[in-house]
């Protein structure tokens, strides 16, 4: 775009900064930077509960059906289920002391706790959360961490076999040493296990606890 004036010299505009979009308002900066590794959700995996759900679904459909089947039949004219009476009449006279009203009672109790507390708490302790991005989840099997640590353990000189056992919150070694000093082992071991935790890019990493020992002698 060009001034039409006579004897002026042409002018031009300027082009918008590199580093700013010309549809920003003066004097804001869009943020283009990268989201960074691990800023997105650490929670735990939900487990969906299918088995207790499937069993509560087709315990309350059993018992809604028959009771509904007998009103039915009442209002049809025929006589009430012996199985209803009966237990109108255990209710009825059944004192709130009896051991059989407070078995009840417990158990119907315990089932809701139960219940209760598959609802609140996330299950799946099997899954270990990863580190991700925004909008990216990854979970890895304990068994599978335990298998990667076991495979660096024996590869350590010394080491003659490990058993690992990867929890939430700790992984534990037992490594049988057949030379070498077991303090060596021990602190080699340590290293490359804690590096190897590192690279496996959990979210919570678990606290290493290796123990070393020789192999028994008979």
């Amino acid at each position: 775009m060009t001034d039409e004036s006579p004897g002026a010299a042409p002018r031009t505009l300027d082009p918008p900064p590199a580093d700013r979009d010309v549809t920003d308002p003066p004097g804001v900066k869009r943020n283009t930077a990268e989201p960074e590794p691990g800023s997105g959700r650490r929670g735990r995996f939900w487990s969906v509960r299918r088995l207790p759900s499937v069993l509560v679904a087709v315990v309350l459909l059993f018992g809604i059906g028959f009771l509904l089947y007998d009103l039915i039949a009442v209002r049809a004219g025929r006589e009430a289920a012996g199985w209803r009476t009966g237990l109108a009449d255990e209710l009825a006279t059944r004192e709130l002391g009896d051991a059989w009203t407070i078995t009840g009672a417990a158990l119907v109790a315990a089932l809701g706790l139960w219940l209760l507390l598959l609802a609140l708490t996330p299950g799946l302790r099997a899954l270990l959360t990863m580190r991700g991005a925004p909008g990216l989840r990854a979970g890895l099997d304990r068994g599978t961490a335990a298998g990667v640590l076991r495979e660096q353990a024996v590869q350590v000189p010394g080491v003659r076999s490990a058993k690992v056992r990867v929890r939430r919150r700790r992984a534990r070694v037992r490594a049988v040493a057949h030379f070498r000093e077991v303090e060596e082992v021990r602190t080699d071991l340590t290293g490359v296990l804690a590096d190897t935790l590192a690279d496996l890019g959990l979210a919570r990493q678990p606290r290493l606890s290796v123990h070393v020992r020789r192999p028994d002698r008979h």
